[in-house]
């Protein structure tokens, strides 16, 4: 094991895009399937401060229950949006990777790039074909 970890949902095809570019860079990842094993209060405060983004920005829509808990509206605080999705870990966004580098919400999944700290071994595409673009503008892949 590296010392990267993603908090993944093996069901989100942007959270398998980046597992397949953390292990394109040679790394075996701590791969946590956070809805099976939801972090805790303080192992998700600690994501949330380490990616340095307002609680909001981690609270996922779609595909949720957000809006039947009415979630968009600003009279939640981040203490309840925070109970909200340790509640219901499908509101966490995903997938989170810890690295090194730093801790990052990865969507794009090519934002894994900017975090992880080997290269990529290989082209590489996503699982629909689309070539991954680094945020340099380099092509990773191939169409």
């Amino acid at each position: 094991m590296s010392d990267i970890t993603i908090y993944h949902n093996p069901a989100c095809g942007t959270s398998r895009n980046v597992l397949a570019l953390i292990r394109n860079s040679g790394e075996d990842p701590t791969v946590i399937e956070y809805l099976k094993t939801p972090p805790d209060r303080a192992t998700l405060v600690g994501l949330i401060q380490a990616m340095g983004i307002p609680v909001r920005d981690v609270l996922r829509q779609k595909g949720t229950p957000y809006d039947e808990l009415g979630l968009g509206g600003p009279k939640w605080t981040d203490e309840q949006l925070i109970d909200f999705m340790l509640q219901h870990p499908i509101l966490i966004n995903r997938p989170i990777v810890v690295t090194p580098l730093g801790t990052c919400l990865c969507r794009p999944s090519e934002a894994v790039l900017d975090i992880l700290p080997m290269p990529q071994q290989a082209a590489i595409s996503k699982e629909d074909g689309e070539a991954v673009i680094d945020s340099k503008g380099n092509r990773i892949g191939k169409l």
